[in-house]
């Protein structure tokens, strides 16, 4: 093991002006999801011991969550893992025998199903009647080719015309509403069902992107996020394995369950404040608290039970939606303008699933899903439902694959602003309009209700707040970089660096959205200390 003694050479160094002498520097990490976890275990494999993780929920994982059920998993959030060359996840599960392939990465109609099912999609109209073959085929062709132009925006720079006109959604909606209509060998019924489903992939897509509308993501940004090659693949026992390989190698110690952050003081703005709380210990007698004030620590986190937590650095592992949330409140001093500004201008949003489990199946044995076009959508613009139609938002089912594994489950998908409100909802209540939906589309009024229902309810998680990120209208790529820069940034004030550092899958400007990016990046910030370190410090076995 290293000792963190102060070099002669280091006795200048603000940070080191002695005040980390003879002592290893403390390191908070808030948030046990995978960057907090993948930072901790990093920094622990690297010589650091004073490392504490505070987790605000009762569990690890973050917006990674397995329920087993019976002999079979689920997941309500994080399921797949995306690519495989260069994938620390995909690698982890590798080594670990987790894996089981998917898909071959080819985006297929809407929705990629990925429970190794191979199948159709069956598309139901809102009168109950099912959308031949050749008509899904031929629209899927002119949609695909849309999708394919969104992604090379980024590369040919900002769209001409008005900001609103920076949108994935209102230029894939325009562009496809005029190929359809200026095909002549399509009668009006057709190109009216055509224009419904149009509808019916954009909300798949924003399921995807977790917004609300894919009017809101920007079309200029849109082909930065990076796919890496390969299958996409799920883990049959839980993506939780993922979360307890990190884990496994973090004393139990560490990490502290239950932990809600209040408020984050850093550059030293508690000092004043240091004499009046360390006389209240005294006066006390409690113990296990230290003098801490000629330590030098730099930052104090407040936890929400009045235990604060001294340090000289903290990584914040929390979601978007929890910064957009409270950041005002949290920071003190307040954080810069930059980074206020790339929270504000960065999209997250909700995307939640909903598991309907049968008796036995009502589809037949070739469908691997079923996708809801709703035909009054075809003219709308971004179809803005009112509350009571939230259900609306609901684009289909996937058919949970191999059912031996599974049971008989679908396994449905809302997002936006309509998947908060299905979260306000009980059981009951969303497992009769799903069973309500599913007749009406197919046609079939014999449906049962489910035996068992089981969704997820990122949206309304105070310590999650939303799914995963997005680059919104007027955001780029640079705000995703804002967000990830630590605090102070090192050489850019004479105030002690990295105190505090940013961490997360909203801070990864290529791989947003992912676990991949969450991982990454909690390995970054890691990264960052290690290296400071390595200059300030020499090592020396013990």
């Amino acid at each position: 093991m290293q000792s963190c003694e102060i070099s002669s050479d280091s006795a200048d160094d603000p940070l080191s002006r002695g005040t980390l002498t003879k002592r290893q520097p403390r390191i908070v990490v808030i948030g046990a999801g995978l960057a907090g976890l993948s930072a901790a275990r990093l920094l622990l494999a690297s010589g650091f011991t004073d490392i504490t993780v505070l987790e605000a929920s009762e569990r690890i994982g973050g917006r990674v969550q397995s329920i087993k059920l019976g002999c079979a998993t689920f997941d309500l959030g994080a399921t797949w893992i995306h690519g495989a060359d260069g994938n620390p996840v995909y690698q982890l599960a590798e080594d670990h025998g987790l894996l089981e392939e998917t898909t071959d990465g080819e985006r297929s109609t809407g929705r990629i199903s990925l429970y190794s099912k191979n199948g159709v999609a069956h598309y139901y109209t809102s009168g109950g009647q099912r959308i031949p073959k050749d008509v899904i085929e031929e629209f899927s062709d002119v949609y695909n080719e849309v999708y394919n132009l969104t992604q090379e925006f980024f590369q040919r720079g900002r769209p001409v015309g008005a900001e609103s006109q920076n949108s994935v959604g209102i230029f894939t909606r325009n562009v496809v509403r005029k190929r359809l209509k200026a095909n002549r060998e399509d009668s009006g019924i057709s190109k009216k069902l055509k224009l419904a489903m149009l509808q019916q992939f954009l909300k798949v897509e924003s399921c995807e992107s977790s917004c609300h509308s894919m009017d809101e993501v920007s079309l200029s940004e849109f082909g930065e996020w990076t796919e890496i090659p390969g299958a996409h693949h799920v883990i049959p026992s839980g993506f939780i394995n993922i979360v307890e390989i990190l884990a496994r190698d973090i004393p139990k110690s560490v990490i502290q369950l239950n932990k809600v952050v209040k408020s984050i003081h850093w550059n030293r703005s508690f000092s004043e404040e240091i004499h009046y709380i360390q006389r209240t210990f005294a006066d006390h007698n409690v113990e296990g608290q230290e003098e801490e004030e000629e330590l030098g620590y730099r930052v104090r986190v407040e936890c929400e039970d009045c235990e604060f937590i001294l340090a000289d650095h903290v990584i914040v592992t929390m979601s978007l939606g929890v910064l957009k949330k409270y950041h005002e409140t949290m920071f003190h001093p307040h954080l810069p303008e930059e980074k206020v500004s790339a929270i504000r201008m960065l999209g997250i949003s909700t995307t939640d699933k909903i598991f309907l489990e049968f008796e036995e199946p009502f589809w037949s044995p070739e469908c691997n899903s079923i996708r809801f076009v709703w035909e009054d959508d075809a003219e709308s613009e971004s179809p803005a439902y009112p509350q009571e139609l939230w259900y609306k938002k609901i684009c289909g089912f996937d058919v949970l694959y191999p059912s031996e594994r599974y049971g008989h489950v679908l396994s449905g998908w809302i997002c936006g602003e309509e998947a908060i409100i299905m979260e306000r909802y009980d059981d009951e209540t969303v497992a009769q309009t799903c069973t309500e939906l599913l007749r009406k589309f197919t046609g079939n009024p014999h449906i049962p209700k489910p035996r068992r229902i089981l969704r997820s309810g990122w949206g309304s998680n105070p310590y999650i707040r939303g799914s995963y990120s997005y680059t919104r209208v007027g955001s780029t790529g640079a705000d995703v970089e804002k967000l990830a820069k630590p605090l102070p940034y090192p050489n850019s004030t004479k105030a002690a660096p990295l105190q505090i550092l940013f961490a997360g899958e909203a801070t990864h400007r290529k791989y947003y959205s992912t676990t991949h990016g969450a991982l990454l990046s909690g390995e970054r910030e890691a990264g960052r200390l290690i290296e400071m370190y390595q200059d300030v410090y020499h090592g020396k076995d013990e």
